[in-house]
């Protein structure tokens, strides 16, 4: 089942400024919108909730749903293809299907192969996709960092060590992939956020915290990154907790350059969502009362 807010929870989504620290107040929703992406032409922003696909417009701040047909409800991955005229999204049958971005017939582009498919990352090129990989959707296995053919066909597996991984994303220049890992955890949980290159080698960690720090993205110029904090302690990237967005110079991941506090997690900051001009980007939360 889809997520849904909570009795007296809000959603709200929220542009902020990599320059100044402002952020502004965009949409107040009743539906609980996650993982918004930017579109490439700066026109609106793409988020999943109630199952489906949502256009929020940026001119004219109206939420419209992306009509889209076979496939099913969905999951808070998607990540749109180089030149934004489709969309790829994870589904809550554990696939990973591809679309035209003004909506119709999605066609399904991961094989049954056992696993449950979660997407994160699009390569530059546009010719593979990066994805975690649990086997059988045993949530109690450790996700795998797995790359594949954008058309389809078999996945290949990267070695990030011991532990669960989540969010690899491709770097701007095709090189690297970033993503959260425990493999250099203090404790059970204790994500952190490391990059490897998209051929498998050179693992290295990034932040060293005592927080669980997830979901990386970097900004199209390369130069500064997004990601979530989670308090210490926790298990995973549950919903509905004090969490902390933070922006970094890709230089130093262990200085902040902003900070917000907020109530959220699961559906916050899943996916990229820097402008197109790397000056922004959207996260969404989730107050309550």
């Amino acid at each position: 089942m889809p997520r849904a807010l909570a009795a007296g929870q809000r959603c709200e989504v929220w542009i902020a400024s990599l320059t100044t620290g402002a952020r502004e107040l965009i949409l107040t929703s009743a539906v609980l919108l996650e993982a918004p992406n930017w579109a490439a032409d700066n026109s609106a922003l793409f988020l999943n909730g109630a199952g489906g696909l949502w256009r929020l417009d940026m001119s004219s701040r109206s939420l419209g749903q992306v009509p889209l047909t076979g496939i099913p409800e969905l999951n808070n991955d998607h990540v749109l293809a180089p030149g934004c005229n489709h969309i790829y999204l994870s589904a809550d049958d554990g696939h990973i299907y591809r679309a035209a971005i003004q909506g119709g017939e999605a066609v399904r582009v991961t094989e049954h192969d056992g696993s449950s498919h979660f997407l994160h990352g699009v390569s530059p090129d546009g010719r593979e996709l990066a994805y975690v990989g649990v086997a059988a959707g045993d949530f109690a296995k450790p996700g795998l960092l797995i790359t594949m053919p954008a058309g389809g066909g078999p996945g290949t597996t990267i070695d990030t060590g011991p532990g669960h991984c989540d969010g690899p994303e491709y770097a701007p220049e095709g090189e690297w992939i970033y993503l959260n890992t425990e493999s250099f955890g203090d404790w059970p949980g204790h994500a952190q956020i490391a990059r490897v290159r998209s051929d498998g080698s050179g693992l290295e960690r990034l932040t060293r915290s005592g927080t669980a720090d997830w979901f990386p993205h970097i900004s199209p110029d390369g130069l500064h990154a997004a990601y979530l904090r989670f308090p210490a302690g926790t298990v995973g990237h549950p919903a509905d907790l004090p969490v902390e967005v933070v922006t970094v110079s890709t230089a130093d991941w262990n200085t902040a350059l902003h900070t917000w506090t907020l109530r959220g997690g699961q559906g916050t900051l899943n996916v990229n969502s820097w402008s197109p001009d790397s000056t922004r980007f959207a996260y969404v939360a989730y107050p309550l009362g």
